[in-house]
């Protein structure tokens, strides 16, 4: 008895699910079952049933006022966890040596993990002042430069849910605890590309970070300049840090497929 084809092993059920799942890779964010049903040939009441099978397990999210739904973060974990395999910090790495060859400045880069920032690679200056290690470290998103660089560019409902459900702290003086300050910051950082944090996690503390983008065109990760506030000044940020990193977040965005200039 021979083998049998792969194809004949293929659930048609599965192959929905995938299907409707890349139903999403193009403009629209949201889609709706009456759409999805033409798209994709099926009846309303079986896609109906493969949203709701997606959305238990977080493949999919509904949207509440529009009854529409849109991919759920589930699909983005998986991603970021193809992203690491294929070799982030490896890919991240030299980028990273060059920041600090260029300006000796401590650089990070960081990902966000259940609504913290979590440093995971850091190549550190090499002046006698300089910013302390903190990988594997979380910290918190609403006052760290590579945090807000990243949850900026998520959607409305998802940022209203990281700060709804994560408690806004005052860690020194210059923390922004207003959540319509906070969301005004937001919008600022998705119009400027970049993120700062002015002492607002660690007093004397300054940092600029910018979002980085994969072939989805999906923000995945973060990469940040830290250093001391008096080495910071805004003129150093103008001419030198700000442009140093966000060519940096550009460059580690192209190697990982995301085409420039696609930012929207």
């Amino acid at each position: 008895m021979g083998k049998r084809k792969k194809s004949s092993y293929i659930i048609q059920s599965v192959t929905n699910a995938l299907d409707l799942l890349e139903e999403f890779r193009g403009e629209e964010t949201e889609l709706g079952v009456t759409e999805l049903s033409k798209r994709l040939g099926l009846h309303k009441n079986n896609v109906f049933r493969l949203l709701a099978t997606l959305e238990s397990r977080g493949y999919m999210e509904q949207n509440k006022v529009t009854g529409n739904y849109r991919l759920g973060l589930k699909v983005l974990e998986l991603g970021q966890v193809f992203i690491k395999h294929m070799g982030l910090l490896k890919m991240a790495r030299p980028i990273l040596e060059e920041i600090v060859e260029r300006c000796n400045e401590t650089s990070y880069l960081g990902v966000i993990r259940d609504d913290r920032v979590v440093y995971v690679d850091v190549v550190e200056a090499t002046r006698p002042v300089r910013v302390i290690s903190r990988v594997g470290v979380g910290l918190p998103v609403y006052c760290s430069a590579v945090g807000k660089a990243q949850v900026a560019f998520e959607s409305a409902d998802e940022i209203e849910r990281v700060l709804a459900e994560n408690p806004i702290k005052r860690y020194t003086e210059h923390t922004v605890t207003d959540r319509g300050a906070l969301l005004g910051q937001l919008e600022e950082i998705r119009q400027q590309g970049y993120a700062l944090d002015d002492e607002e996690f660690d007093e004397g503390i300054r940092c600029v970070g910018v979002p980085v983008r994969d072939y989805t065109r999906r923000v995945i990760a973060g990469i940040s300049i830290s250093g001391p506030a008096y080495r910071f000044t805004q003129d150093r940020l103008d001419a030198e840090l700000i442009p140093l990193v966000v060519e940096a977040g550009r460059k580690l965005s192209a190697r990982l497929g995301f085409e420039v200039g696609k930012e929207t």
